[in-house]
């Protein structure tokens, strides 16, 4: 079945951190705009962000990280669509009501009975609910966001631990990402790629080879680059 062809996107720093520190205060949103000599280029990020897809994949609980949940004002309405995942829920009524507001569809998607935006979905009718008993099936979302609500092309901005998930099951078509000059360390701070390391030889057939579309020197010492990612991994014996 056909399904929507993803894009994961994001920002790192050169050692593959995707986060400034190992607890919900430290990300990068709030603190590389603090930092001099990663300050300066940082709205380049931004502005490749501007242009990606229509569509954009992200988790509740790095909404609640930035602090959807505190939202008060009243967004501008956007051109844009946002699919979430959030179980937990890391999302309370107030993330859901502003996310309705502020973006074009919010496409929740949750095992959770009690979810808030079950309780605002006849409020909001751009609220669409994709809901799954047991465990969300990364597979069958893509089928559905294609065939049902005709997603073709689908940008995944979620944290680490998630990103593992679509890249195992195959599920990543292509990579773009904004390299920041700075090295963050720690072995606990989330990377692009995080979840369960290889341990096998049998193992190895879930690394992604890549194969490199293009690279940019961006400006204050920034880089982007852009890779198709070769699904069908061969380990020679």
């Amino acid at each position: 079945m056909a399904r929507s062809i993803t894009t994961l996107f994001l920002i790192e720093s050169l050692d593959g951190k995707i986060s400034t520190g190992d607890n919900d205060d430290r990300d990068t949103d709030k603190d590389f705009h603090r930092i001099t000599g990663i300050k300066e280029g940082l709205e380049q990020y931004y502005d490749l962000e501007k242009k990606t897809d229509l569509h954009s994949l992200n988790s509740g609980r790095v909404m609640e990280k930035i602090g959807i949940n505190e939202r008060t004002s009243e967004p501008k309405k956007a051109e844009f669509s946002f699919v979430i995942i959030d179980n937990k829920p890391h999302l309370k009524e107030t993330g859901v009501e502003y996310l309705a507001k502020w973006v074009k569809t919010l496409y929740l998607v949750t095992t959770n009975k009690n979810h808030p935006a079950f309780q605002l979905k006849d409020k909001y009718p751009n609220i669409e609910i994709i809901y799954y008993e047991e465990e969300v099936n990364l597979e069958n979302l893509l089928n559905k966001l294609k065939s049902n609500y005709e997603v073709d092309k689908l940008t995944i901005q979620s944290g680490g631990t998630l990103n593992a998930e679509w890249v195992r099951r195959g599920l990543i078509d292509y990579v773009s990402i904004v390299i920041a000059p700075c090295l963050i360390g720690g072995s606990n701070t989330q990377s692009l790629i995080g979840g369960e390391s290889l341990h096998s030889e049998e193992d190895l057939k879930k690394l992604k080879a890549l194969r490199l579309i293009k690279c940019d020197v961006l400006k204050d010492s920034f880089i982007h680059v852009c890779y198709e990612v070769i699904q069908n991994t061969k380990v020679l014996v």
